[in-house]
């Protein structure tokens, strides 16, 4: 858990599993085996969905679509709007009520 911790914190730091597994004292190998037997998921899906759930913590604080699309590394607000709709079936601003 510590090795991913920077993730956890900061959806959006540029940590590759390479590094991640180097962190745990893992071959790479090892991590990707290991990544979802304790989590669920490829470490590709875990990293979309805290990038998304920090998504939901940041706008429900009131930050722009923009802002958090500029946080979390995606290329644009628009690339970062169909993430969240296809994960959550609908847009954040309807997500949140507007």
């Amino acid at each position: 858990r510590e090795a991913i911790r920077p993730l956890i914190d900061d959806p959006a730091v540029d940590l590759s599993a390479s590094e991640l597994a180097a962190r745990a004292n893992l071959s790479l190998r090892s991590f990707e085996r290991h990544f979802p037997a304790q989590t669920g998921l490829s470490f590709r899906a875990w990293r979309q969905q805290a990038k998304l759930m920090k998504a939901v913590e940041w706008l429900s604080q009131g930050l722009s679509v923009g802002e958090v699309s500029d946080r979390l590394g995606y290329e644009g607000p628009s690339a970062f709007v169909a993430s969240f709709k296809k994960s959550f079936g609908v847009t954040p601003g309807r997500y949140f009520g507007d």
